[in-house]
């Protein structure tokens, strides 16, 4: 079933009719900086996933590092280290077409996350990208968000997922390989892709090119 669009909603006031109004606290947490409680959870966050949008469309990808990488310079200024990654650069792409962000950071083990909406400029400053540097290398470039909306999620939609308890995590070999999935579009396409060899090397390619 795709739904019949004669239900389809096109209107505010049919949308916000299915809701109703908001409690008082989903409207006090909204801030327009980072305070010393949002400041605690970006602090923990090892990972946060990153929305941004350009002429192609819409991204989201994630983004990850020992908790702490996200440096917080002041109420109004993060920064983000982009680290090595698969060379399609799409984020960074948007950013330089639209400038808006969004960020969702997650904390493992804490059902509540922080959202964090604003505009970014890159930065290739060699003196920032050395303070940020990793295991002697530093990021290809810096990502600099200054905030202008920040407000933390509740935890329904991660108990609802039962995120973070490991008797629900996922046997990776029980859904299909990286490679597999490189190799059958690539058939897709009449072009030969050797999945098998890329599985083989994934962990240590990944291991020893992390930064």
């Amino acid at each position: 079933m795709h739904g019949d669009p004669s239900f389809d909603i096109t209107s505010l006031d049919t949308l916000l009719a299915r809701f109703g109004s908001p409690p008082p606290a989903s409207l006090y947490k909204e801030l327009d900086y980072i305070d010393e409680n949002y400041r605690a959870l970006i602090d923990a966050s090892p990972f946060f996933a990153m929305a941004t949008l350009g002429d192609k469309g819409m991204d989201c990808s994630p983004r990850g590092d020992p908790k702490g990488f996200v440096r917080i310079v002041d109420e109004k200024t993060l920064i983000l280290p982009e680290r090595r990654g698969n060379n399609r650069v799409d984020s960074l792409r948007n950013l330089l077409v639209d400038p808006r962000i969004s960020l969702l950071f997650l904390i493992p083990g804490v059902g509540e996350t922080l959202r964090v909406a604003g505009h970014a400029r890159l930065s290739a400053d060699p003196a920032l990208l050395d303070s940020m540097s990793m295991n002697g290398k530093p990021p290809s470039v810096a990502i600099i968000v200054t905030v202008e909306r920040a407000y933390f999620q509740c935890s329904r939609a991660v108990v609802r997922a039962d995120l973070w308890n490991p008797a629900s995590q996922v046997a990776r070999n029980t859904l299909p390989s990286t490679g597999t999935l490189v190799a059958t579009i690539a058939a897709r396409r009449d072009e030969h892709f050797d999945g098998v060899t890329y599985d083989k090397d994934l962990d240590e390619r990944v291991r020893t090119t992390l930064y």
